[in-house]
């Protein structure tokens, strides 16, 4: 494992002389527009691990992508490489489908101090809620961004994270009606606290995502990748390719329904993944939105 075989992995070849906030964004969204959010392992006869080790393999030497607890335990590894004050905190999910956040503390993030500021880098959520700069940990502030405007909230010491988003463009109606179209546009994303966390204390989560019929990840097929302009995301046999503010104000967001044959050449097409098992799609409707 070293880092020079991670940046080409991701294709950033800048400065690593300076452990400052320019530094870390140009990082974090080379991380993002080259490492999918994916949890195809599950549907294609794999297990997901923890291991560091694993991961590293896993996302740099195969060109895999992986879910939060994976992406963001890479790209925190880097960052204390690097020399960053790096460490990790738990989240829990927003679920829209109960209006409720979640009882199981299932999602890892990353907090950086630069300076004595403390921000949150999160390269581990995917689709529309996926930020591209890390977020300042600041109450009450709105922070713009390309994919729509993050809102961080304090209250009791427990940390709400939330989009506002625009308007979409959906130019195929049919697909206008889509369980996997967020409806609202504030959404909340998730809730954490600022206690120290470590990959042990995700070890019955990661078993729990992958197994239980209750989870929404043994429920979904996903991949999904950040681009220059946008994200895609193929979600069991839907394509989407999302283009932020391609209108003052309005993403446009294009749909494509495709064959069993079609999904995993897309895989290699547009995510750049290949897949050592066969890939079973799947997409039990629900709660998943972009």
């Amino acid at each position: 494992m070293n880092l020079e075989e991670y940046f080409a992995r991701t294709g950033y070849n800048g400065s690593l002389e300076k452990q400052d906030l320019e530094t870390l964004t140009d990082i974090f969204q080379h991380h993002i527009r080259a490492v999918p959010f994916e949890n195809l392992s599950i549907h294609c006869g794999e297990k997901i691990t923890l291991e560091l080790e694993h991961v590293y393999n896993k996302i740099v030497r195969k060109k895999r992508g992986g879910w939060c607890m994976e992406n963001n335990q890479l790209l925190g590894w880097v960052l204390k490489g690097l020399g960053y004050d790096a460490s990790f905190l738990g989240a829990y999910v927003f679920n829209p489908h109960q209006n409720a956040y979640a009882n199981l503390m299932t999602h890892l993030l990353v907090k950086v101090v630069i300076d004595g500021k403390a921000y949150i880098v999160d390269g581990g959520f995917g689709v529309s809620y996926q930020m591209w700069q890390p977020m300042e940990l600041v109450s009450g502030k709105d922070q713009p961004q390309a994919p729509g405007v993050f809102r961080f909230t304090e209250k009791n010491a427990i940390w709400y994270l939330e989009k506002m988003r625009r308007k979409q463009y959906i130019p195929n109606q049919h697909f206008s009606s889509s369980d996997l179209l967020e409806k609202k546009e504030c959404r909340k994303v998730y809730m954490f606290s600022l206690e120290p966390r470590t990959v042990e204390d995700f070890r019955f989560q990661c078993t729990y995502l992958q197994t239980s019929p209750d989870s929404l990840f043994t429920k979904k097929s996903i991949c999904t990748l950040q681009t220059t302009k946008g994200f895609r995301a193929l979600i069991g046999w839907t394509l989407t390719e999302t283009t932020y503010n391609y209108k003052e104000n309005m993403d446009l967001v294009e749909f494509v329904m495709l064959e069993d044959e079609e999904v995993e050449k897309t895989l290699k097409e547009k995510f750049s993944v290949t897949l050592d098992g066969k890939l079973v799609p799947i997409n039990v409707k629900g709660y998943y939105t972009i």
